[in-house]
């Protein structure tokens, strides 16, 4: 239920800024951009997900199925970075007299309930800091996404992505798998021409590119996360 956020109808709005299952962070994956890469390679696997239209969209894996999230913990969210996409819960951009206007969904579970979470306007109608610092997150993540698809065509152009299958053995014998996603070749990328890999550098691909391969050896970490818990 998204409603255009003003000072008057939500005058008494708080957000649950609390990391957890209850408040719908029991997810396996969230959409990046590349301008994260930086931040998320320290953390978490960055693949790609095909997004149904011949593209594909980068993502950040957080656990190897449906519904899983390997850092979640009881104390919160065991990473020192969390994707924009996550942060910006429960709100979002959208188009109101032409103009991009902050929407908020009022059937999040992020939606608190009396005096539970964090105030978004002041009582005098300001905002609050916490509700300017979501409206950074906003702006952030959606020049990030304007910017996606011309960076997802240059690897699909130069056929750098190619999907894969991670086989994961259980304590008790089981195996599973995990598929559906793609990862960058990085002896593709090595076979580049000189002048492919110029204009990758001139358009600012390189070194997402480069944080994109190095965030897969997080694989084995998200497998003994996955592991520890099924002990």
């Amino acid at each position: 239920m998204l409603q255009l956020l003003n000072n008057i109808t939500h005058k008494d709005l708080r957000v649950i800024t609390e990391r957890g299952a209850a408040w719908g962070d029991d997810v396996m994956s969230a959409p990046v951009t590349p301008d994260e890469f930086r931040s998320l390679q320290a953390h978490y696997p960055i693949v790609f997900q095909p997004d149904g239209s011949g593209s594909f969209l980068p993502v950040a894996l957080f656990g190897l199925r449906q519904g899983q999230n390997l850092f979640l913990t009881e104390s919160g969210w065991d990473a020192d970075y969390l994707p924009l996409s996550m942060q910006r819960m429960p709100f979002s951009i959208g188009l109101a007299e032409d103009e991009m206007r902050m929407m908020v969904d009022m059937a999040s579970p992020r939606i608190g309930q009396g005096d539970a979470g964090e105030p978004v306007f002041l009582p005098q109608g300001g905002m609050t800091s916490y509700i300017e610092h979501a409206n950074a997150v906003l702006r952030t993540l959606h020049e990030g996404l304007q910017a996606m698809p011309e960076f997802v065509q240059a690897l699909t152009t130069h056929e750098l992505l190619e999907s894969f299958v991670l086989d994961v053995e259980h304590p008790d014998g089981s195996r599973g798998q995990l598929l559906g996603f793609y990862m960058i070749n990085e002896e593709r990328l090595a076979a580049l021409g000189a002048d492919v890999i110029g204009l990758l550098h001139q358009a600012d691909y390189l070194q997402p590119i480069y944080m994109a391969i190095a965030s897969l050896s997080n694989l084995t970490k998200l497998i003994r996360r996955h592991l520890a818990r099924a002990a």
